[in-house]
Parts: structure tokens; C-alpha cells; sequence
């Protein structure tokens, strides 16, 4: 048996899908989730997926509310990240198996500095960010249709990068510190008789409840539904389009080293076209995902499309 039927279109997230969640980084300045979405990260039988995925925003427009903000409101002017992602996933069975993944994060961040006379610094460096650990069950019917996660986010991330100045807060840090509650499920399902179209529908909960030096991240809640096209063929290469809407809300961050005044927590709707090239054992994928409508409580720097690249091998 395999892993994955191809039938189902590979969205190779991390933020990924609710069977391999979304790869959700510090930053309450909008870094927040990638995706939820992608019907082929959802298990179909007994097997495993080992893959790589790279991802890259470049936040550099200062928002508040729901609109575009005055750069000179904010103190941060930029912060571009590289994301390269490890994980696997593995089913023991139709019902039960396990999925983990860790990032490791390249981040340039531009801010104003606290040394004398507050001049525009930058800081570049790179870390690991936090491990991701889930068990899966999809036990509840034979097609495997429907299916729970649930487990942790772990503090593996560096959370304490400084300059001489200690210019980096605590929500631009690449690790949170903090040890979350993962928690989420799926539906797919046919759109038509001849099985070409597909669609599904997840959501994930992620909930911090253990901090580190008086920094806890805010709750976040992302949902996602699209629809994927299966009927392309070109030798042995199955070529899958999708569409997907993900929306994405969190809670303002607390503690003494929370941002002040508050500039964390939003809400975020974004629109995302992908495609998938399918060679057995090798999955090919890469997505745009555009916001389009978004509000952000204080001042927080925003990216206006993020990207994803993944290469994923079944086994």
C-alpha cells in the first residue's frame, strides 16, 4: 500500500495541512501561519512521507487595523525569513501514526536600534526553530475521510538572539519558547461521480500553556478549504492544480516581555493557488499565498504574498 493516492493533491505545508500542520514560527508582527491546506497531507493508508520544504516572506509594509500604516509608526522596519523544513510522517495502520517535523529559520531583521541616537540596525542570523511532535487517528471510516491530530509544540527553538543593544523582542525571535497544545482535524470528500475534483476542509489549534521568561504567544486558530483537480496526466507525471481560502486568527501575546504597547494578534484571510507534480515515489509542489484581507491589532510589519516550495518522497 502507499501513503498517499495520488489521487489527492499534495500540498507539502508544514503551517501544512492538519495531519502535518502548518509551520507556525514567532513573529506577531504577522509572521504567523503559512497554510493549513493540501488534501494529499492527509493520510490514506498505511505507510510513510519524508520531505523538505523551503518557505520565504519578506515582511516590509507596516499595518494596523485593517490597512496599511505609516512605516515611521513602527519601530521595525523589516524582518526577511528563509524557512527550511524536515519532517516525516508515518501511518502504522489505517487508523493510528505519528508526524514531526523541526525548521530551521534565516532571518534579517531591520530595526530601530536602542543604541545612541536610534540608528536603523540590522541584525541577520539563523537557528532552529520549534519542533512539532502530532499523533494521528483516522479510524473513523474506511476511506480514512476523516481524521483527528493532536499533540505539542516544543521549545527546541532559539528564542534569546541578542545584539550588543538587545534590539530583538521576544515576537521576532525565530523560537517562541514556549510549549503549545496541537490540536486538529480534516474532511475530504469527491465534488463529482468521476472522482477528478476533490474537496476539504481543516482547521488546527494551536495553544500555548507553558512559558519561558515571561513571554507567553498568543492562541491561534487556522482554518483552510479548496478544491484540487486530479484529471492531468502527461506520461507518468500526474499534474494536480488546487485552490484554497485560509483564514487564520490570533490572540494578542502576554507577559512582561510581550510587545508594548500591544502590536500582536490578528486576523488573516488569505487566497492560495498551488500545483503538484506527482512522479511516484516523488511529490513536487509549490503555492502562493496572497492575503486579502487582514487586521492586525497595534502597529506590526505584514508580507504581502509568501511563497512555498516542498519535495516530498513516500515510502
Amino acid at each position: 500500500m502507499k501513503f498517499l493516492n495520488r489521487n489527492y493533491v499534495a500540498v507539502m505545508s508544514v503551517v501544512g495541512g492538519a495531519m502535518l500542520p502548518s509551520v507556525s514560527w514567532a513573529c506577531a508582527c504577522g509572521c504567523g501561519v503559512f497554510d493549513v491546506g493540501g488534501s494529499s497531507m492527509f493520510p490514506s493508508g498505511a505507510g510513510g512521507m519524508a520531505f523538505v520544504q523551503y518557505d520565504y516572506q519578506d515582511q516590509d509594509r507596516n499595518w494596523n487595523g485593517t490597512s496599511q500604516a505609516p512605516s515611521e509608526n513602527n519601530p521595525d522596519k523589516q524582518i526577511q525569513t528563509d524557512f527550511i523544513t524536515t519532517g516525516v510522517q508515518y501511518m502504522f495502520n489505517r487508523s493510528w501514526g505519528f508526524s514531526a517535523e523541526l525548521p530551521y529559520a534565516y532571518r534579517s531583521f531591520k530595526t530601530t536600534s536602542s543604541a545612541p541616537g536610534n540608528p536603523i540596525t540590522t541584525i541577520n542570523w539563523a537557528a532552529p526553530g520549534d519542533m512539532r511532535v502530532h499523533a494521528l487517528y483516522t479510524g473513523f471510516r474506511p476511506d480514512m475521510s476523516i481524521g483527528l491530530d493532536f499533540g505539542l509544540k516544543l521549545p527546541t527553538g532559539d528564542f534569546d538572539h541578542q545584539n550588543e543593544w538587545h534590539d530583538v523582542d521576544r515576537d521576532s525571535q525565530i523560537g517562541t519558547g514556549s510549549t503549545d497544545l496541537l490540536l486538529g482535524g480534516f474532511y475530504r470528500g469527491n465534488l463529482t461521480s468521476d472522482a477528478r475534483w476533490d474537496w476539504y476542509a481543516q482547521t488546527e489549534l494551536d495553544a500555548p500553556f507553558l512559558q519561558q521568561d515571561n513571554y507567553l504567544p498568543g492562541v491561534e486558530v487556522d482554518t483552510a478549504a479548496g478544491i484540487d483537480y486530479k484529471g492531468w496526466v502527461l506520461g507518468r507525471t500526474h499534474v494536480s492544480p488546487l485552490a484554497q481560502v485560509i483564514f487564520s486568527e490570533r490572540t494578542s501575546d502576554s507577559g512582561a516581555n510581550a510587545a508594548s504597547p500591544v502590536a500582536s494578534g490578528y486576523q488573516r484571510l488569505m487566497l492560495s493557488p498551488g500545483i503538484e507534480f506527482h512522479i511516484h515515489p516523488v511529490t513536487i509542489y509549490a503555492d502562493v499565498e496572497v492575503p486579502v484581507w487582514q487586521n492586525f491589532t497595534g502597529d506590526q510589519l505584514a508580507a504581502d504574498i509568501l511563497y512555498k516550495l516542498s519535495v516530498s518522497v513516500h515510502f
